[in-house]
């Protein structure tokens, strides 16, 4: 990188506090500038559109579309954009999405500042950057077998509190099926019942209660 460059970046939160910590961290370092802030994953999308900034960090909890739609959609637009996921959270299946939807750096926000501009210029000079925790998440959960979604479908209904009979009417299926999809994502979870098996999926960030 030259010196006289200048890496230009949009911050994404919905916490007011968080985005006043990272633009002064940013403002900090030298070659960088904050170009932009949004709070929504749409208003992510329109600031991205009149910026175009070098890298995007954004935030995996917003309070209308997910951290990671909105990087799917700015990176349906524009393919070469550089995003950072940023988050308080380190569910293997999401950090899993986020890096298949092409996000070159998944951090927790209880990073050091330091670690923040290292891993804006890692990401500007086009490595990818995982957190070591992050790193270690996916690690234990590389063998895992996925859940269907029919079996995350039955999940989601467990979660709200059906019993077996609710589920078998509102999917259109048989009882006994229903049985089978929650005996199978229980060995899928390693659980012991469907109480852990909630438990589990909102940790690994299978579901969202």
């Amino acid at each position: 990188m030259s010196e006289d460059t200048t890496i230009r970046i949009l911050s994404v939160d919905d916490h007011a506090l968080i985005r006043e910590g990272i633009a002064a961290v940013i403002n900090n370092q030298p070659g960088m500038v904050l170009v932009a802030q949004a709070a929504t994953g749409t208003e992510a999308i329109q600031r991205y559109r009149e910026h175009r900034p070098d890298i995007t960090l954004m935030d995996l909890r917003l309070p209308d579309l997910s951290g990671i739609d909105a990087l799917m959609a700015i990176r349906a637009e524009f393919p070469l954009a550089r995003v950072i996921m940023l988050t308080t959270f380190e569910g293997d299946v999401e950090i899993q999405r986020a890096l298949q939807a092409g996000a070159q750096g998944y951090m927790l926000k209880n990073m050091a500042p330091s670690e923040l501009a290292g891993t804006i210029r890692q990401v500007y000079e086009g490595k990818k950057r995982v957190s070591p925790e992050i790193a270690a998440q996916l690690a234990e959960h590389m063998g895992d077998e996925v859940l269907t979604s029919r079996e995350i479908e039955v999940l989601r209904l467990v979660a709200k509190g059906n019993r077996n009979r609710d589920i078998a009417e509102l999917l259109g299926i048989s009882e006994e099926t229903v049985k089978v999809h929650v005996k199978h994502l229980m060995e899928k979870l390693g659980s012991r019942d469907r109480t852990q098996s909630i438990a589990i999926a909102v940790r690994r960030g299978i579901i969202q209660l």
